[in-house]
């Protein structure tokens, strides 16, 4: 793939596509020890994944689980495009953002 569109300009069927080669290559890098070309693939499938979704799903003032970091929880104060702006519960609230992709609803099961 030589030409390479913004994930905003994907439909869904490109985005899907782009997020399997990635999880590919990702698996790839991590059989053959490359940890930070790995850490960087599985970034980028978790943003192209966040296209897949409707920013409005996501609420200001509620709190959500955080994929793949058990027991945390992430409270939005605002959204700015496929980004949740807010802070990690229990600890410093330092401001952050975070691919909606990666936040589960409380409601959802575990």
């Amino acid at each position: 793939m030589s030409e390479h569109k913004p994930y905003s300009q994907m439909d869904e069927t490109e985005l899907r596509n782009e997020i399997a080669r990635l999880k590919e290559k990702a698996r790839k890098a991590e059989q053959l020890g490359i940890i930070n070309e790995f850490a960087v693939l599985e970034r980028k499938a978790i943003m192209a994944a966040s296209f897949l979704l409707d920013p409005k799903d996501f609420k200001p003032g509620e709190v959500y689980r955080v994929e793949g970091d058990p027991n945390v929880y992430f409270q939005i104060d605002y959204l700015k495009g496929n980004f949740a702006w807010g802070y990690r519960m229990g600890g410093e609230k330092h401001t952050e953002a975070l691919p909606i992709s990666m936040l589960r609803p409380l409601k959802e099961g575990k």
